[in-house]
């Protein structure tokens, strides 16, 4: 079992930065994939950004660029640098964690076993 806590969502204006935390324990963190994915209001949860315990990262075309993902094995953290913030970024942000190969880059939610509660991003105009 793992237990998977997101911190760090808030308000900011467009063209601001925000960063995401999340914390993952009950397993050795170092061999689970980690994921970022987010739903606004009335859509369905898509992927953002993603990193394999090796440190391989994925991005979704729409924050390429504009967000980063990196992870801290020895803290069992990993974060969501969010920067160039725009309204259509407004969304609760999941964190999700994975037992997975060591290069193995999750950017499918279906495959994540475990998931955070979630953390409220809303990017104003």
């Amino acid at each position: 079992q793992v237990h998977v806590v997101e911190s760090g969502g808030g308000l900011v204006q467009a063209g601001g930065s925000l960063r995401l935390s999340c914390a993952a324990s009950g397993r050795t963190f170092a061999w689970l994939a980690m994921g970022w994915f987010r739903q606004a209001p009335g859509k369905e949860r898509d992927f953002v950004a993603a990193a394999s315990w090796s440190g391989r990262t994925s991005y979704a075309d729409s924050v390429k660029g504009r967000f980063t993902i990196s992870r801290d094995n020895a803290k069992n953290m990993v974060y969501l640098q969010m920067n160039s913030l725009k309204p259509e970024d407004t969304a609760i942000y999941y964190c999700a964690a994975d037992p997975a190969p060591r290069e193995k880059v999750v950017v499918t939610s279906t495959e994540y076993d475990y998931w955070g509660q979630g953390t409220q991003v809303t990017v104003s105009s």
